[in-house]
């Protein structure tokens, strides 16, 4: 409409009679001008409609609240609610294939996280997106330590207690995870190669269906986001043994870690915004600076480390050179844990 009322203006001076022909083009040339900076301002009112944020995993989870977080602090700043838009299964790829897929207009984003950027491409022979080439990260939002958690009826108190329950019943038992590929199922892995233990995995399509399966004594071990499980264990629902991180979580500093009993073992998982490869430079700018504000709020930061996560926010290149590494870090975990590509 804008650009068709400028036309029509510059025809009408044109047609009149005190407008000489010689001025015609510069007349034509102030009308696209104007019109462009029409269009320069319909890019400065972006959002002009609600956007969407992608989640690879069921509400309730880690992963969930992380984007619930985000999206709610995005909504305030951007003046657009921000959706979010759960699609769990597969360890977070059927979602992360969906955004690859999505227009690269700013209006859906995604929050993932290592499971589907980092582990699934070493676990999986033919992946339906490449995580360096079909999206562009906008900035880490944060990492946190995941906890192991046993029902509360579980004989084991510890993490040492665990170990030696299993090396007593070779197979018995079972450890959840938030599906194949997922943060959950390596560190699983990882804790089954370094104990020397025959535990058998049990996947599920998220987070919040496996730690209800624990809760309810299904399955006997669960390694997942501390955000998750805090308040169950609050509650008395389900007992935590340890934590995953080098060091000792700062919400909970009475948990140990894992490392205390199996030297070297460490795995955080971390959540960062995406967007599909092609969206504009200027909207991954605005989105990057919004996320590293975001994650320097005071009161974003209190929310966040109550739940576990460590908030971060960094640069688009920053997170491009993490991702590089996380990818081969995993390689190797998956490789030492002998897990089979499927």
């Amino acid at each position: 409409m804008g650009r068709l009322w400028i036309r029509q203006w510059v025809h009408l001076l044109a047609c009149l009679p005190f407008v000489r022909r010689p001025m015609a083009p510069a007349l034509l040339l102030a009308g696209l001008a104007l019109s462009a900076a029409g269009y320069g301002y319909a890019a400065d009112v972006f959002p002009t409609r609600p956007l969407r944020m992608l989640v690879g995993y069921p509400a309730g989870g880690p992963n969930d609240i992380t984007a619930r977080i985000t999206a709610e602090y995005l909504s305030a700043v951007l003046g657009q609610q921000v959706i979010v838009d759960n699609r769990a299964g597969a360890g977070g790829t059927i979602s992360a294939t969906i955004l690859s897929q999505a227009a690269p207009d700013g209006y859906t984003l995604g929050l993932c996280a290592n499971g589907e950027m980092a582990i699934a491409p070493n676990l999986r022979l033919k992946m339906p997106y490449d995580p360096l080439r079909d999206f562009a990260p906008v900035s880490r939002v944060g990492a946190g330590h995941l906890a192991l958690v046993v029902p509360t009826a579980f004989p084991a108190k510890s993490a040492g207690d665990l170990v030696a329950l299993a090396k007593t019943k070779p197979g018995a038992l079972n450890f959840a995870s938030a599906g194949t590929g997922s943060t959950a199922h390596l560190a699983g892995e990882l804790f089954k190669a370094m104990a020397k233990i025959d535990i058998v995995h049990v996947p599920y399509k998220g987070a919040a269906p496996a730690l209800a399966d624990v809760i309810g004594g299904q399955v006997q071990m669960l390694i997942t986001g501390y955000s998750g499980v805090a308040p169950h264990a609050r509650a008395g629902r389900l007992r935590v043994l340890a934590v995953t991180g080098a060091q000792r979580l700062k919400a909970a500093p009475e948990l140990p870690t894992i490392s205390e009993t199996l030297p070297g073992y460490e795995v955080n998982s971390w959540y960062g915004v995406f967007a599909p490869a092609a969206t504009p430079r200027t909207l991954l700018d605005r989105f990057q600076q919004d996320i590293m504000t975001m994650t320097r709020t005071p009161s974003v930061i209190t929310r966040m480390v109550a739940l576990g996560i460590e908030p971060e926010g960094n640069t688009r290149q920053e997170f491009v050179a993490q991702m590089k590494q996380e990818i081969t870090k995993w390689r190797k975990v998956v490789e030492a844990a002998g897990v089979a590509k499927e």
